[in-house]
C-alpha cells in the first residue's frame, strides 16, 4: 500500500479482500475523508437533514448466508452497491476503510460509526476493479439505488 495524506492507499481488490480476510469490523466509508470527518463524527440523513449519532458506513465483514462464496466478489459487491455516492455527493467524495464501534442504525438500516480509526483510502482503480467483478456474473446485477417513478 502507498500512502495518501497519511494514510495508505490499496490499490487493488486483492489487497483489499486481503485486508478484509485478515481483519474483523472494518467498515467503507465515502466521503472527503478522515480529515473531514474526524472532528465532528456524525452524518445527516439526506432526507431529513436529522443529525445521526456517527459515522455512517457499510460493514465489510462477510456474513454467514454468503456461504464461503468467494470473499473478493463480497468485498467488489460492498464497493459496487455505493460506487454512485462520488457522483452524488460531490468532488473530493471517495471511499476510505475505518474500523470503530457501531453505536446505532441509519434509515437505511446502515451502522453509524464512533470511535473511527481510518485504515486506508480506497484507489479509483479497485472501484473500477469490482465493478468488471460484479459485471462479470452470470445474472447481471443493477446498483442499489433504485430509479423512481
Amino acid at each position: 500500500m502507498n500512502t495518501s495524506d497519511g494514510l495508505p492507499v490499496v490499490r487493488t481488490l486483492t489487497e483489499l479482500t486481503d485486508l478484509v480476510e485478515r481483519h474483523q469490523g472494518l467498515y467503507v466509508r465515502w466521503s472527503r475523508g478522515p480529515e473531514t470527518d474526524l472532528p465532528d463524527p456524525s452524518s445527516n440523513d439526506d432526507l431529513t437533514g436529522v443529525p445521526m449519532p456517527g459515522l455512517s458506513a457499510n460493514p465489510l465483514d462477510v456474513e454467514g448466508w454468503w456461504e464461503g462464496r468467494p470473499v473478493r466478489l463480497w468485498v467488489a459487491r460492498r464497493l459496487h452497491d455505493y460506487a454512485h455516492l462520488p457522483h452524488e455527493k460531490g468532488p473530493g467524495v471517495r471511499p476510505w476503510v475505518l474500523t470503530g464501534k457501531e453505536t446505532a442504525r441509519g434509515p437505511d438500516n446502515e451502522p453509524l460509526v464512533t470511535d473511527a480509526r481510518p485504515m486506508c483510502w480506497i484507489d479509483r482503480q479497485v472501484i473500477e476493479e469490482a465493478r468488471t467483478e460484479v459485471d462479470r456474473q452470470e445474472n447481471p446485477w443493477g446498483p442499489l439505488r433504485r430509479g423512481g417513478p
